[in-house]
Order: structure tokens, then C-alpha cells, then sequence
């Protein structure tokens, strides 16, 4: 039996299918429910209210809003709970996070010309955890396809020895040339073989075809092991103004960074008692990094003293990203003729950078009506149109792009997002709740599945000082595909977000 770990890693100039695909788009487009404690228990239904940090990431002309200077701090707890299921096999997983998930402030600055009807101007700035990527799922159970189909169909119409390691270099001089001149496939192919995963159906240098080391009669047995983490952080820098008493105008700047580490430990098992193969483990962790730009602009009107309406719009959303991935197989294997021992001689060691690319998230469209009760209370409502089915992946003449780019206009659709949101107060207290809805941005709506959410929330004035208590929950399904080819079986993922605010108000 052997023990054979491998890492391999080079600069390669194919984007490979490790890299980001249409679900990653997906995943940049849907914003997470963060920011103040009020914003998170309204469900984030402010499009028409104004007077909150977070309400100008909908709305910008929300900031003229506020009647005088004000700053936001925010802590949130971020708990992630999902329920997985695998063939015959489920599992669930479940951790919180601490997170500073906000922090802002707007100046008002007050127009001394009673003759102007330009009432007041204000400058705002706002950080915000725009998205939260921390999550952890992990599919076990008795598959009936082995990852050996991976590594078969990576290898499929390559030359032998093409996937040998010649002479006069080591094996990760033999990978970076396979990627720079076959791309991510061949590269893949070449780890399937060199770990005895798969082998040639004859030992011709020319040989195009190849066969599986694994057997297994009953089904095999299968976990894999999926860790997310980072952040997509936004920064806004936003202008408003009040025009005469009953309109509010404004545009931000949005600025991202983005950090998001992906780590899939991939553990297969339970073969037959003749087989070759008898267990391999096959990890994969992608980092990527890049940094997004876009605008919004906005109004809001006060069609009475009871009744506002507003309307916004968010530009497309431009990402320019990088990925890094690092590479690591295991395997033990049986030679069934003479039972020899085999180890793998060169264990080379770095990570695959991918070549630049950018992401493009559509724009956002916003309307917003709120009807307020004096000092007793307000409803609100708001919805936003998105049409995921123009995102894109660039650069577009890259081929394995062209081909998300192909799925993503024909399988995507129009996302509609609802948020309703009230308050009511009684003195100095505030009780607040919400609903909101989020289509699926799949039309057959299974890889992910409509989203569905509430949220509670109270908060108590001490005069120049608020003091905000957010909850908020939301429920998702998600069917992710193991790999992209071969060991294509799906885990059916029923996701549960909880989110709990507390946010400090200092008015000035």
C-alpha cells in the first residue's frame, strides 16, 4: 500500500474550471440582509424612509433624511446552520461569528438661505459587510460514481506521455508545461495519473484512452467537506439634498473589496476488496481577491404628510478579480499482481495563479412607498428589479467563459426582491418587524432556490443616543454539484442564516 501526498502549482494562461463559473455570480449578485440593527429588523424596506446609515445602500438620497449630524456603529453575530443531504447520508453543521458589520456617519449641513429652496446638503460616509461569505456544509454518504471519473474525463484524448515526467525535469516542471500548453484539464489529468488514480488502457506513447483504478460493486463511500470565509466589504461615500420641504436627492459612490477563501477536502472510500484504489483524499483551497465599483443614484417625495415614495437605481457593479489555488492528493494503492509498494518520488510544492478576470453584476432597480403614522409608526415597502441573465464573466473571448457567459443568458432570469418592513413606537421605545423575498436568479430554481426571510427588532431612545436590537433569519435550498465533470452528484443543502444586531446611535 502507499501513502502518496502531491501538491502542484505553476502560472498558467488558461482559465481553468477551478476558477470562478456561474454560480460564483450568482453568489456576488445576492446581497446579504447587513448593516444597522433598525435596517436588519424592517427587513431593509427603507427605500422610502431615509434616516438610517444603511438605508443610503438603497436609497442614497436617504442621507438628507436626517434632521442633524449623526454616527452608526453596529456589531452583528452571524450564525450559519446547514442541513445537508448526500445519496443515502445527511449531516449538519453550525457556527456563529462575531462581526463589526457597520460603521458610518452623515454631517448635515443646514442652508442658511431661507429664500434658496435648497433646505440642506449632506456628506455621509458608510462601511458595511455588503456580503458575508463565512459557511461551512459537508455531503457524506455512499455515492454511486467515483472521483476517478474526474480525473478520466480531465485526461481524456491526451497522449500518454504527455502525462509522463521526462528525465531532465521533475514533476513540477511536467505540470506547468502541461498547463501552459494544454490548460487546467491536461493539469488535472496529469494528477489523476501520476497518483495511480486512472492508468492508460495500453502503454503506447500515443495512447488517447484510459481506465479507472477504482472498483466498486455496491456503491462507495464519499464526504466532502466545504469551508468558506471572507468578506465583500462595501465603502460609500454619499451626497444628498433636501429640496424644498418635500423632496430628497442623492447619488453615492460604492467602492468593494473583496476577499473570499474556498476549501473543499474531498475523502473517497469503501471500495472492493480487489481494487487497485483503495482511498483517495483530494483537496482543493481557492483564494480569491479583487476589488468592485459602482454608483446609485435616487429620490424620495412626500406626496403628504402621511404618504413618500422613492426610486433609485444602482449601476452594474464592476469586479476586477484574481484567483490562487492550491492543490493537494493522497491516495493508497494496490498493485493486485505482486502486491508492491509504490511512492510517489517528487512532492513539488506552490499554488496555480490564475490570469485576471472581472466580474459584471447587473444593475439594480428600486421602488419604495412608506406610509407614516405620525409619531406613532410607519409601514414600508419596497422592490427591486435585477436582471441576472446579463451578468457576465470577462474576458468574454476566453473559452471556458464564453461558455458560462452561454449558461448564464440562458439560465438565468430576472431577480425580483420584496421587502415590507414596520415600526411602532410607544415613548421612547421602538418594536419593529419585517418580511422579505428574493427570487431565485436560476429559472428552474434548484441549483439555488428562493429565499425567504423575517426579522424582529426594538430599540430604545435615550435622547441624543439610540440604542437598536436587530434579529434576522432566512431560509435557502442549494444543490451544489460536486464537480463540474465526472463526479457531477449534487448535495441538497437546506441553509438557515441568523443574524443578531445591537447598533449605537449618536446623534450630534
Amino acid at each position: 500500500m502507499r501513502n502518496q501526498i502531491l501538491f502542484l502549482a505553476t502560472f498558467i494562461f488558461a482559465v481553468g474550471a477551478f476558477a470562478q463559473n456561474r454560480n460564483d455570480v450568482a453568489l456576488y449578485g445576492s446581497d446579504n440582509l447587513n448593516g444597522t440593527a433598525r435596517y436588519q429588523s424592517m427587513s431593509g424596506a427603507f427605500g422610502a424612509l431615509g434616516g438610517d446609515m444603511s438605508a443610503i445602500n438603497i436609497n442614497p438620497a436617504g442621507s438628507a433624511v436626517f434632521t442633524n449630524t449623526a454616527f452608526t456603529i453596529s456589531m452583528a453575530n452571524y450564525n450559519i446552520n446547514n442541513n445537508t443531504r448526500y445519496f443515502d447520508g445527511e449531516s449538519n453543521t453550525d457556527f456563529s461569528q462575531l462581526k463589526l458589520n457597520q460603521i458610518g456617519g452623515v454631517l448635515v449641513f443646514n442652508n442658511g438661505n431661507t429664500s434658496s429652496p435648497w433646505k440642506k446638503f449632506t456628506m455621509a460616509f458608510n462601511y458595511e459587510l455588503n456580503n458575508n461569505f463565512e459557511n461551512e456544509f459537508l455531503a457524506i454518504g455512499n455515492g454511486n460514481t467515483s472521483i476517478a471519473n474526474y480525473f478520466l474525463n480531465n485526461a481524456d484524448g491526451l497522449p500518454l506521455e504527455e502525462l509522463e515526467v521526462y528525465d531532465n525535469e521533475n514533476t513540477t516542471q511536467r505540470y506547468i508545461e502541461l498547463g501552459n500548453t494544454f490548460g487546467y484539464g491536461a493539469q488535472q489529468g496529469f494528477l489523476g495519473y501520476q497518483n495511480y488514480i486512472i492508468d492508460p488502457v495500453s502503454r503506447d506513447p500515443d495512447e488517447t484512452n484510459y481506465v479507472s483504478n477504482a472498483s466498486y460493486a455496491n456503491g462507495i463511500g464519499q464526504e466532502q467537506l466545504v469551508i468558506t470565509s471572507g468578506y465583500d466589504s462595501k465603502y460609500t461615500l454619499n451626497f444628498a439634498s433636501q429640496y424644498t420641504d418635500n423632496i430628497y436627492l442623492g447619488f453615492g459612490l460604492n467602492f468593494h473589496s473583496l476577499e473570499r477563501r474556498r476549501i473543499s477536502q474531498f475523502d473517497e472510500y469503501g471500495y472492493d476488496s480487489d481494487s487497485k484504489l483503495q482511498h483517495v483524499q483530494f483537496d482543493n483551497d481557492l483564494y480569491t481577491y479583487g476589488n468592485g465599483f459602482s454608483f446609485n443614484i435616487g429620490g424620495i417625495a412626500k406626496l403628504s404628510n402621511m404618504v413618500r415614495v422613492g426610486a433609485s437605481y444602482q449601476t452594474p457593479t464592476w469586479y476586477g478579480m484574481t484567483d490562487e489555488l492550491f492543490q493537494n492528493i493522497n491516495t493508497d494503492y494496490i498493485d493486485p499482481v505482486d502486491s508492491i509498494e509504490k511512492y510517489s518520488e517528487a512532492t513539488p510544492n506552490s499554488s496555480i495563479i490564475f490570469p485576471d478576470y472581472d466580474i459584471y453584476i447587473p444593475g439594480k432597480l428600486t421602488g419604495s412607498m412608506a406610509f407614516i403614522f405620525g409619531p406613532y409608526g410607519l409601514l414600508s415597502l419596497d422592490y427591486t428589479y435585477q436582471d441576472m441573465s446579463n451578468a457576465k464573466l470577462k474576458p468574454t473571448f476566453d473559452s471556458f467563459f464564453a461558455e458560462e457567459n452561454r449558461v448564464i443568458e440562458n439560465e438565468f432570469q430576472a431577480v425580483s426582491t420584496v421587502r415590507v418592513g414596520g415600526e411602532f413606537r410607544v415613548k421612547k421605545f421602538s418594536f419593529r418587524g419585517g418580511y422579505r423575498f428574493e427570487g431565485s436568479p436560476y429559472k428552474d430554481e434548484f441549483t439555488i432556490g428562493n429565499l425567504n426571510g423575517y426579522s424582529l427588532g426594538a430599540g430604545y431612545s435615550f435622547g441624543a443616543t439610540k440604542l437598536d436590537l436587530g434579529f434576522s433569519q432566512a431560509y435557502r435550498d442549494y444543490n451544489v454539484q460536486l464537480y463540474n465533470t465526472g463526479l457531477t452528484s449534487v448535495a441538497a443543502i437546506d441553509n438557515k442564516n441568523t443574524n443578531v444586531t445591537l447598533s449605537l446611535t449618536f446623534n450630534l
